[in-house]
């Protein structure tokens, strides 16, 4: 990898293992990879990805850059769009230009003005008392006594 010169600033990209940045992994905004991809380091996206995309570190997909297929990923930063669904284990970051078209599943979700997000959202870690349990006890209740009003009109 390169190193910026002391007049360039250097910004990296969120990691959820304080590791230093290194993207492994390039499509080019001229290339069209189709099939699964996946790898074991960082992926950068400026292009377009027909097939599912896996990574257990940080998957970024710039402003103009597609992926039409599912992702799965340790962290993520999406900038273009993405038909299909996202899981990411840790943090997803949606930025201002970001569409994505399918269900997320995400530990932290951080979503800018603009996003665009049409699907399911759920995030791991809910433990509000009662919400879960209370939902299967009155379909329940709708079961039982739906069954017991049949044996009524008999």
């Amino acid at each position: 990898m390169f190193k910026p010169n002391n007049d360039e600033q250097y910004n990296p990209s969120y990691n959820a293992s304080n590791e230093p940045d290194e993207v492994e992994t390039v499509v080019g905004p001229s290339v069209v990879v189709e099939g699964d991809f996946a790898s074991e380091g960082n992926i950068l996206v400026k292009g377009t990805v027909s097939g599912n995309v896996k990574t257990g570190k940080l998957l970024t997909v710039e402003h103009g850059a597609r992926i039409l297929a599912n992702i799965k990923a340790g962290s993520a930063v999406i900038s273009g769009s993405v038909k299909g669904n996202v899981r990411v284990l840790e943090r997803l970051e949606l930025t201002e230009s970001a569409q994505v078209d399918g269900d997320v599943t995400c530990k932290t979700l951080v979503v800018a003005a603009g996003a665009l997000v049409e699907g399911k959202v759920v995030m791991k870690g809910i433990e509000i008392e009662g919400i879960k349990n209370d939902k299967k006890k009155s379909s329940l209740r709708s079961k039982v006594k739906l069954a017991s009003d049949d044996k009524s009109d008999k």
